[in-house]
């Protein structure tokens, strides 16, 4: 029951997407933030904390070793601790 809203209200934003470059960025975007829900991370500050550490693995020509991104992955043991979420008791 719980994906079902998310999905839903996705299902209302995609319906103003006009390309597939739209569409294939707003899939990446949902595929993380669900992976991220389902590692127990707060999607908002694991977003941020992707958005702020990717541009810093980039060589001189733009690209990224992907062995790099083992560290940014949401079951990371690296990662800071506002991406996670809190334990409830």
């Amino acid at each position: 029951e719980r994906s079902i809203r998310p999905f839903t209200i996705g299902r209302k934003n995609w319906e103003f997407m006009n390309t597939i470059r739209g569409a294939k960025a707003s899939a990446v975007i949902y595929s993380v933030v669900e992976t991220a829900r389902l590692n127990n991370l707060s999607s908002y500050y694991y977003v941020d904390h992707l958005l702020t550490e990717l541009p810093k693995l980039r060589d001189e020509n733009g690209n990224i070793d992907t062995a790099s991104l083992d560290q940014l992955l949401p079951w990371s043991e690296t990662l800071p601790d506002n991406c996670r979420k809190p334990r409830r008791k």
